[in-house]
Formats: structure tokens, C-alpha cells, sequence
């Protein structure tokens, strides 16, 4: 009987975390998806993008939020169907967050049609459910100390997933992640196609230079809160060829694919190209930059 009575405590302890869990994904939803959702551009974006982009972008979301509820779900996760779950669970809070703003703050109207109600809400429920997740680790101030109790309980799983999810290809991945967060929030807005016209081809070199040194200074040489603090015997360039070249690739990556998905580059010259999507790489490199320190 005494064993059985604590399989319930620890049943509803568990469930008491995962309710906790959603409510902070709940807010995690709201505060990282309310400035696109109160944006102009994208309230029109969500009725004039290309209907396979704004699919191709709700299939590739679920992937990108399986990887990252692997790493902070809304409770810690040893199996690939607990990540699924808290993947799926993110989607709908970000879905359901996203309707509901929009709907209070009247872009979503009765009169409108299906296709614009589907499309305003799905391009607004990648960057919610993403912040969903998120949630878990801005504003989850016991993760530490449930992480540590879950992975004691577990024979110590937490320190190897501790490991794997500082691996090489992690980094790069939440790399990746920071800087979608932040390319989200600006991509869509027309002062970035602006921007890219005015500028020259130096004006463009500086912002490359500015943005890799920004990169470098803000994960090693600053030494913030999560970054990376070289040993003595690692060479000064190691960092910066192995990580944060790597990291603005993948800034530029990031960059170029978000410009795309929301039709910023048709009909468009090469080169102009390569300047709008320098222009967005700068704040996208920030937050690759970032994404170890805050995630």
C-alpha cells in the first residue's frame, strides 16, 4: 500500500509539472508571438503568401519543435513520443494562442474567408508555438532543480542529455533556432527591403564584419551566462572557425529561407538578394549569438 501511495504522489507530482508546464508555455506562446501578431505586414502576409510556402513552413515547424521539445519540453523527456507530445502540444498552444489575439484584436473577422482565417493564424503559430516551448526555460524557475531531480531519478539520464545537448550539431540547431526568432519579427516588415536598397556594397561588408564580431563577442569573448569560456590551451581562432562562422552561415541560411517564404525575393536581382539578406542576418546573427545564452 506504501508503495502504491507514492506512485500516485509521484503520478500527480509529475502532472502537477506538466500543467505548470503548459500554462508557462501558455505565456511563453503570448509573449514571444505578440509582436508579430500586432505587425501590419503579416496580418496581409497571412492572406497573400503562396499557399505551398505557408505549408511548407507549418510541415517543416513540427520537426523543428520535436528537436526542441527533446531539449526543454514542458516536463523533461527520456522518449522520443514525450518529445512528440510536447511537440504537438506547442503547435496547439500556439494555434489556439494565435486565434485568440488575433480575434480580440480584430483581424480575424466573421466575414473573413476560411482560407484568410487558416492563413493569418498558421503564419502567427510557428513563432507562438515556438515561444511555447520556450516558455519552459525563461520562465520556469525550478528547471534546474527538476531537471536535476528527474535525471537523479532516472539513474542519471540528465547528465548525458546535459552532454548531447551541448553536442556540435546542437549548437548549431539552437543556433538556427535563435536566429529564426528573431528573422520572424522583422522579415516581413518593408523597412528591411528599404534598408537592403540603401545601402552600398560597403555599407554590406561592414554589416558582415559586424555582425561575425558581435557573434564572437557575444557567446566567448564576453563570457555571458551560458556561452562558452575557452581553456587556456584552445588557440583564439578555434572558436571562431568552428562556431561562430559556422553560426553566421547558418544566420545567412535562416535568413535567406524566411525572406523566401514570405515572397521578399521574387522577381528580385541576385544581388539585391545578397543585400536583403545580409540586412536580415545581422539581427538573425544576434540571435544565433544569443540562442545558447537564453534557451
Amino acid at each position: 500500500m506504501a508503495d502504491k501511495a507514492v506512485l500516485v504522489e509521484e503520478r500527480q507530482a509529475r502532472q502537477s509539472r506538466f500543467v505548470a508546464g503548459l500554462l508557462r508555455g501558455g505565456a511563453g506562446g503570448l509573449i514571444f508571438g505578440l509582436p508579430m501578431m500586432m505587425t501590419m505586414e503579416l496580418w496581409a502576409l497571412g492572406f497573400t503568401i503562396h499557399s505551398a510556402r505557408l505549408l511548407l513552413s507549418a510541415l517543416l515547424a513540427i520537426p523543428l519543435l520535436f528537436v526542441l521539445a527533446q531539449h526543454m519540453g514542458f516536463e523533461r523527456t527520456f522518449t522520443w513520443h514525450e518529445a512528440m507530445r510536447d511537440a504537438i502540444i506547442a503547435y496547439a498552444i500556439g494555434i489556439m494562442t494565435s486565434a485568440l489575439i488575433l480575434f480580440m484584436l480584430g483581424i480575424l473577422k466573421s466575414g473573413m474567408s476560411a482560407d484568410e482565417w487558416v492563413g493569418k493564424i498558421a503564419i502567427q503559430a510557428i513563432p507562438a508555438s515556438i515561444g511555447a516551448l520556450l516558455g519552459r526555460s525563461q520562465l520556469g524557475a525550478e528547471r534546474k532543480g527538476d531537471d536535476k531531480e528527474d535525471g537523479d531519478e532516472d539513474g542519471g539520464d540528465g547528465d548525458a542529455d546535459d552532454q548531447l545537448s551541448t553536442s556540435y550539431s546542437r549548437e548549431l540547431f539552437m543556433m538556427a533556432i535563435g536566429a529564426l526568432f528573431l528573422s520572424l519579427n522583422v522579415a516581413p516588415t518593408e523597412e528591411i527591403i528599404l534598408i537592403s536598397y540603401k545601402m552600398t556594397h560597403w555599407h554590406s561588408l561592414a554589416t558582415i564584419l559586424v555582425s561575425i564580431a558581435l557573434m564572437h563577442g557575444f557567446v566567448y569573448a564576453l563570457a555571458f551566462r551560458g556561452g562558452h569560456e575557452l581553456s587556456e590551451n584552445t588557440p583564439r581562432w578555434h572558436a571562431l572557425v568552428r562556431f561562430t562562422l559556422p553560426g553566421y552561415v547558418v544566420a545567412l541560411g535562416v535568413s535567406l529561407y524566411t525572406l523566401w517564404v514570405f515572397g521578399r525575393l521574387d522577381d528580385t536581382a541576385w544581388t539585391q538578394i545578397l543585400m536583403t539578406t545580409t540586412v536580415l542576418a545581422f539581427p538573425g546573427s544576434i540571435g544565433a549569438a544569443a540562442a545558447r545564452l537564453i534557451l
